[in-house]
């Protein structure tokens, strides 16, 4: 009941509930905590400069999260898309070093390959109904073999280098790996890069017709099918958003770093899905958040330089990643069933 004469703590109550069973709800409270963990032991912490510091790693990392998390939204998981980062780096320094291809055209194969790779695993999944887990596994191993085999073929290393000579280099640098100062502190392009796609991502999910499909065919593809949903090209450009992401992120640090090794962003992919979940996602689809996951990334990214702020082992983050996971899939799923009992 709305309007002049409804009873305003039934409204309350309402928005209460409405914010009870927000996916992100439970983010955002170990964000806030590990924030005011670190913060209160590390002035550094909590500077700019250390806000800065905390927010690289969290951009990387989130740029992926997010697309991860739609993926997972929509009921798949992608365990290429760690290692397609690398494929993508490698493509454009190989490209643009032993072939002296100019680096913007170089970008442009590399995404051409990676839009490639998620429309086959995409395609593979939905034409034979085989667990995206198995599909990607696969794609996983192969990317693993042809990075290592060619890249050692190309240049008798397992590294590619010298970026920083080719044509093209310094606008794709300033572009993808630059710096924004504000005021004294110098932030991350790769921040801006992640805002943005956040803020795309979840208007998607929350305001357009393709949202309705991708929480649809996660929560039920059978039932979204009867329904008239495009659930095939749906999962489809969900594989081959992850790997635009994978993209992005592997120009980002090749352009950054001018070099890549042949084994990079292997083991990533777990990182992925754990920062999704973190911030909402269920391992079962249907349910998430693009928002969730960035908060995820945050927390990643803090815990990962508070350590090194506090002087602590490098090794505690790890410890820190499982105790993470295990929270957040109870929280998950404690939300998840508040939710049913009140739609109820």
């Amino acid at each position: 009941m709305t309007g002049p004469g409804a009873d305003e703590r039934l409204a309350g109550s309402g928005r209460l509930r409405r914010l009870l069973i927000r996916p992100e709800l439970g983010a955002v409270v170990g964000a806030v905590a590990v924030f005011a963990f670190f913060a209160a032991q590390s002035a550094v912490f909590r500077s700019p400069a250390g806000i800065a510091n905390w927010l690289d790693p969290a951009a990387t990392l989130g740029i992926m999260a997010v697309a991860v998390a739609l993926l997972m939204i929509g009921g798949e998981f992608d365990l290429s898309a760690g290692v397609l980062t690398g494929t993508a780096g490698l493509i454009l320094v190989t490209l643009a070093v032993e072939y002296g291809l100019n680096v913007w055209l170089a970008l442009l194969a590399g995404l051409a390959v990676a839009l490639g790779v998620g429309f086959l695993n995409g395609l593979i999944v939905t034409r034979t109904r085989l667990p995206s887990f198995i599909v990607t596994l696969g794609t996983f191993l192969m990317l693993q073999g042809i990075n290592l085999g060619v890249t050692k073929l190309i240049t008798g290393t397992v590294q590619v280098s010298g970026l920083r000579s080719a044509s093209g280099f310094e606008s794709a640098r300033v572009i993808f790996a630059g710096t924004v100062q504000v005021g004294q502190v110098h932030f991350r392009v790769a921040i801006l890069w992640w805002l943005a796609l956040s803020a795309v991502a979840t208007w998607v999910l929350v305001r357009s017709r393709p949202g309705n499909w991708i929480f649809a065919v996660g929560g039920n593809e059978q039932a979204a099918r009867a329904a008239g949903v495009p659930a095939a090209r749906t999962k489809i450009a969900l594989f081959m958003t992850t790997a635009f992401a994978a993209w992005l992120v592997g120009s980002i640090m090749a352009l950054r770093y001018t070099s890549v090794q042949a084994n990079s962003g292997i083991g990533q992919e777990f990182i992925y899905i754990i920062a999704a979940v973190i911030g909402g996602c269920l391992l079962t689809g249907g349910y998430g958040s693009a928002i969730g996951a960035s908060i995820g990334a945050v927390i990643f990214g803090m815990a990962d330089k508070g350590i090194v702020f506090l002087g602590w082992d490098a090794d505690w983050f790890k410890f820190f990643l499982g105790a993470m996971l295990l929270l957040a899939t109870l929280a998950n799923h404690l939300v998840r069933r508040y939710a049913e009992e009140v739609k109820h």
